[in-house]
């Protein structure tokens, strides 16, 4: 990649244009060329198309960073169950890529972004490794040591990334087409506007900074999690300087014996999921490569771009609906969504059809029993919640997910898909019983944070 990323509209909005028709005609040619075909031919054609369309999603939204590329992110934590098994771990490795392995700006170009915020380097830093340690959507991150010797990362935009995101928000039509075949709901206006506000929020490095400082706060002292704090004083419009946080990434913690995945699983719940209940606030980006197993043996987490908080009217309107779903209570959670037009009652679907469906998508909250969240579980949940087209749900095509609860389901949905990757074991109703009716915890985990909560 070069040292600049593409910031005009047309610019970016043909090669994304490009992409959606791309995947239009493959997607044609590849239903007619089935015609006829046996199973297996069928099988091999279907493999071959997703496979290309993968490596397509990788090369254009990748090198168009910005919005482009987060938005592709959100693919990366999944196994997608359209392929045989034997295929998905291909699959999801080069949808990783946009995670992992996004194009490297060169340092000069990136040296002058941080000095344009900081001043000369030498003058800040006592050490600075120029070799960036990861490249995000919006920027590259770096290792660094203050003069005071704490040793922090520095997180530095990409030259001119606050344009080609603009530009990509501009394209927000051209993003639906896009995803009309695997994200439908994208495609809402509202929605989309939803989008743009929060993944426009990410840009603000000022405002990220702030927002973890706080969160670092909230947790500091906690007997199983972390989150390493910001150096307010030297973060600025381009660049945010954070303690850094040393530790085990989370493919290394996929390899830890059960009972650590187990622990290590609820406390991700209750990082991403339960937040959100007792606090009113959550983190809109859960994602493995935001989560690290520090040397002290807590959970760290990094990344409050996304960081997303929402009127307590409507956490209780997402309570009440669970509440509903999880006491078989068809009718009242059929009456909520109808009353606030999250169902159409002229749309033919009926109460019963609506609880299948939300215990479908969210049934791991809601059953008391053991649960092992695997890939394909996580996977085909999210599956079914933004795309209802097996026949028992095609129904619910028609349901209209207000646009202030998009960021709340999709820090569920992909919490779900992270735990997926653990392939760790709870009983998360157990866990959700205390958001979803302030009950004690139950587990040991809970009451040792509910006696420190209570203590701090």
């Amino acid at each position: 990649m070069g040292d600049r990323v593409p910031r005009g509209r047309l610019a970016r909005g043909s090669k994304i244009g490009r992409l959606a028709a791309g995947q239009a005609v493959r997607g044609v040619g590849t239903r007619l060329s089935m015609i006829g075909r046996t199973e297996q031919a069928r099988q091999r054609l279907s493999e071959r198309s997703t496979l290309q369309a993968a490596q397509q999603l990788v090369t254009v939204l990748g090198g168009l960073k910005g919005a482009a590329m987060k938005l592709g992110q959100m693919l990366s934590v999944l196994d997608v169950d359209l392929l045989p098994e034997a295929h998905r771990e291909m699959f999801r490795v080069k949808l990783a890529e946009l995670r992992d392995q996004a194009p490297v700006v060169a340092f000069p170009a990136m040296r002058a972004v941080l000095e344009d915020d900081l001043g000369p380097m030498a003058r800040v830093f006592a050490d600075f490794d120029e070799t960036a340690i990861a490249a995000a959507s919006i920027g590259q991150v770096y290792r660094a040591r203050l003069h005071d010797g704490r040793a922090v990362a520095v997180k530095v935009k990409y030259p001119g990334v606050d344009d080609a995101v603009e530009a990509d928000m501009r394209n927000l039509a051209m993003f639906s087409r896009l995803w009309k075949s695997m994200l439908p709901s994208a495609a809402d206006a509202d929605v989309l506007d939803e989008i743009a506000r929060n993944i426009g929020s990410e840009l603000d490095y000022v405002r990220e900074a702030r927002t973890q400082h706080r969160v670092a706060a909230r947790y500091r002292g906690h007997p199983f999690v972390t989150v390493p704090d910001s150096v307010e004083e030297l973060c600025g419009p381009h660049v945010l300087v954070t303690e850094f946080l040393e530790g085990q990434p989370y493919q290394q913690i996929r390899g830890l014996p059960s009972a650590d995945r187990n622990r290590i699983g609820e406390l991700i719940y209750r990082f991403y999921i339960s937040s959100l209940f007792t606090d009113f606030e959550f983190c809109g980006d859960p994602h493995p490569g935001n989560i690290i197993l520090a040397g002290d043996g807590r959970l760290g987490f990094v990344d409050f771009g996304l960081y997303h908080s929402m009127d307590p009217v409507h956490v209780e309107l997402e309570r009440a609906c669970l509440q509903a779903a999880s006491e078989y209570r068809a009718d009242d959670l059929y009456e909520m969504w109808v009353r606030h037009e999250i169902m159409d009652p002229d749309s033919g679907v009926d109460a019963a059809e609506c609880l299948e469906y939300v215990w479908a998508a969210a049934g791991w909250h809601l059953g008391d029993e053991e649960i092992t969240i695997t890939p394909e579980l996580a996977t085909g949940a999210l599956i079914l919640a933004i795309d209802p087209r097996t026949a028992e749900f095609r129904g619910m095509r028609k349901q209209r997910l207000p646009a202030e609860h998009v960021f709340s389901r999709r820090a569920d949905l992909f919490t779900f898909a992270a735990l997926g990757q653990l392939d760790t074991t709870n009983n998360w109703h157990r866990i959700a019983r205390e958001w979803l009716y302030r009950e004690p915890p139950a587990t040991e985990v809970g009451q040792v944070v509910a006696r420190w909560r209570a203590g701090a």
